[in-house]
């Protein structure tokens, strides 16, 4: 097992509570992947981590003391996140939640997401990976009623992205309920599922209300998930917009799926900017606007990052805002801290008068290692414009 120096200030770091390793939390740079020791500068050891890179770091700490990654240690783990989710296991009117969140969990690297009868494991890096054989037995264990399992490959080397993984197959496509909404899914088909279940809080909102009678516009739409539930909760109106072509087939399945009529609901293939512009000559005004776009995007013309653009959405979004009208401002940008997004917000407002009626961040089931602020990546403020 290796033996690896790391700094003091990795060091108080790891005391607080944070799992996440990143290369400047050592003093000569790791390379491959595998069990290690680490140590401080005084030769004391620290604890047990794993080396594997993915997108956020370089590995992941896992206890001060020794522990075996055994089919006995992950049962463990899983029979804890279980306990923290007992209130989604008797629920009628959702059905779709996240079952293990990483570092949330104690265990960096997995997610763990129950679309109905079935189970989702993401693998984040190579490590946990090649353990997939232990963990997705323990699973089996803590969660004998789960008929069926699949998994995705969200890092670099394999020759596939998704796959199904034990038990058994689900249709190509079938519906879960959240808040007592249908959503079409598909469990293998590329990294995406038809719906980003972080989100279902917010959706919840514009199911008990705050979407009633209201037009609303879902710029960056995916599969319309947001225009959905609004429509369930009551909108007049809901028009959705996605670059992705495939999009409009997929959102409409949602509302198909809840027997509602498309006569109210337009689904648009073209660039949220080009609508932006459409929209102000054609003299369009909505009640509600949601902008949830992805952390980085890039079409032919133009790219995009939250982190330096999201106050172009807001600004661009504004003059389209009937008065008293309602901002839902999103992003999934772990880079990006609450108050970072809210300066972005704020520069696109421009001195406007507005006021914040909600701020959330990820569900109870998405639970974080509070120790981590870039574990609660989630980061959504339910704006109204005086």
């Amino acid at each position: 097992m290796k033996k690896l120096r790391i700094t003091e200030q990795a060091r108080k770091k790891l005391a607080r509570g944070v799992q996440l390793l990143v290369e400047k939390d050592f003093v000569s740079t790791p390379s491959g992947q595998g069990l290690a020791e680490l140590y401080d500068a005084n030769h004391r050891r620290q604890g047990l981590a794993y080396l594997a890179p993915q997108n956020k770091g370089v590995g992941w700490f896992l206890s001060p003391n020794d522990l075996n990654l055994d089919q006995a240690y992950f049962e463990g783990l899983f029979r804890t996140a279980k306990r923290k989710r007992q209130a989604y296991e008797g629920s009628q009117l959702t059905t779709a939640y996240r079952l293990f969140n990483q570092d949330g969990d104690a265990f960096g690297g997995l997610t763990i997401d129950r679309y109905g009868d079935y189970a989702l494991f993401s693998w984040y890096n190579e490590f946990v990976y090649d353990l997939r054989s232990l963990i997705v037995a323990a699973f089996k264990v803590v969660f004998p009623d789960i008929r069926g399992g699949y998994e995705k490959i969200r890092f670099c080397g394999l020759a596939y992205e998704s796959a199904h993984l034990y038990g058994q197959e689900a249709p190509e496509t079938f519906s879960i309920l959240e808040n007592g909404v249908r959503y079409q899914v598909f469990l293998n088909d590329g990294l995406m599922t038809g719906i980003f279940l972080d989100q279902h809080e917010v959706r919840a909102s514009l199911v008990d209300g705050l979407a009633t009678g209201k037009s609303l516009l879902n710029m960056f739409s995916y599969t319309a998930a947001f225009s959905v539930a609004a429509a369930m909760g009551g909108a007049s109106r809901t028009v959705s917009v996605d670059l992705a072509k495939r999009s409009r087939d997929l959102s409409q399945a949602h509302f198909l799926a809840n027997g509602l009529t498309l006569n109210h609901h337009q689904f648009l293939v073209m660039d949220v900017f080009e609508y932006f512009r459409y929209a102000i000559r054609k003299g369009l005004r909505f009640d509600l606007i949601v902008l949830d776009p992805p952390s980085f995007a890039r079409n032919k013309k133009q790219t995009f990052s939250v982190a330096k653009d999201y106050h172009k959405l807001v600004s661009a979004a504004l003059p389209l805002l009937n008065p008293a009208g309602i901002l839902i401002t999103s992003t999934n940008a772990s880079n990006l801290s609450v108050e970072q997004f809210k300066q972005e917000v704020e520069k696109g407002m421009g001195g406007l008068a507005h006021t914040y009626l909600e701020t959330r961040q990820l569900p109870d089931d998405f639970t974080v290692n509070l120790a981590d602020p870039t574990s609660n990546y989630l980061k959504v403020f339910t704006i109204q414009v005086n």
